[in-house]
């Protein structure tokens, strides 16, 4: 997803076509304001892509990613058929099932939701020191 992000908003790294290229190529599958879509694409992936890799609000990150995955596998990649080497379904599908196993499961252990928020295992009124 970062990556992704990074060549859509900053036109940089393997995936570079930046904003306005992006915004003609959704311009040419149908896509209405495709300028806003673009930028609104862009930004979930780059944004994601970092909240993904740090833990950050996990579920609802997995939960627009799938969206935009799932967008893209049926606008873009569905009528190239399944394998990536064609420019299938293959790769976006399993992003958006990986985003809603994200949705499902919920931060890791290492990640900053846990360190911020979590409450598993301790009863109200509890310190760390006296469980």
């Amino acid at each position: 997803m970062f990556v992704s992000g990074v060549g859509k908003v900053f036109a940089v790294g393997p995936k570079s076509m930046g904003i306005s290229g992006f915004a003609g190529f959704l311009a040419s599958v149908g896509v209405p304001l495709p300028t806003i879509a673009a930028w609104g694409v862009g930004l979930v992936e780059l944004v994601g892509g970092i909240a993904l890799l740090i833990g950050l609000a996990v579920r609802i990150t997995g939960a627009v990613i799938a969206i935009d995955m799932l967008v893209a596998t049926v606008l873009v990649h569905l009528p190239n058929g399944y394998p990536t080497s064609s420019n299938g379904i293959e790769l976006t599908l399993t992003l958006s099932l990986i985003a809603l196993a994200l949705v499902a499961s919920g931060p890791g252990a290492l990640s900053v939701d846990r360190a911020l928020f979590d409450t598993e295992g301790r009863t109200a009124g509890s310190t760390v020191e006296g469980h």
